[in-house]
């Protein structure tokens, strides 16, 4: 065998080895981020109620993005997951950010108002029941009022079983469905 075949052969065992390492560490690499991934936006819940339905009905899987408000404040609109007080074995709640802190909140003839201004949403329906808000609920400067999107059967910021959310019982936002297989997807509206 002559010295060239032999470097040949070093040299191609050196690139094999070469690119069995990187390939493991890309592999490492992709782990650790699909772990700090799941860590931080990836909490998975069940919905145990039908208080969002169209939207999200009872036993859809969905995932919580705990890190949403880490430095961003919570929208209108946006689907919130939450606790009860400071009880983390206490239910988890699903409800869609109507009122943010600072603002008023009315609700006259199922009508939704915010600061005194008529709040629109499509596909709602009138609201038979307007709970506290029957008056004009001012928030607090970490409050929050939700509302389910099945209106007329929904426990929420009217009643005071639900109350007003505090910014620190939001677990975070609901963006993604898991389950069924059918409904996997974007969490939109």
């Amino acid at each position: 065998m002559g010295m060239k075949t032999q470097y040949m052969k070093k040299h191609f065992y050196k690139n094999r080895i070469r690119s069995v390492m990187l390939w493991v560490v890309e592999i490492v690499i992709v782990l650790l981020l699909a772990a700090l991934f799941a860590i931080f936006m990836c909490k998975s819940i069940v919905v145990q109620e039908g208080s969002m339905e169209p939207t999200l009905e009872a036993g859809n899987e969905v995932l919580i993005n705990t890190a949403a408000y880490r430095f961003s404040s919570p929208k209108r609109g946006d689907i919130i997951a939450f606790r009860l007080g400071d009880d983390t074995s206490s239910s988890v709640h699903i409800k869609r950010i109507i009122g943010l802190p600072g603002e008023t909140v009315l609700i006259n003839e199922g009508q939704v108002y915010i600061d005194g201004v008529p709040y629109s949403e499509d596909d709602m329906p009138a609201m038979e029941n307007s709970g506290v808000a029957e008056k004009t609920v001012t928030l607090g400067e970490d409050e929050y009022f939700v509302l389910g999107d099945n209106r007329n059967s929904s426990e929420d910021s009217r009643y005071s079983t639900i109350g007003m959310v505090q910014e620190d019982d939001i677990i975070g936002k609901i963006w993604f469905r898991t389950g069924p297989l059918s409904e996997i997807g974007l969490i939109r509206r």
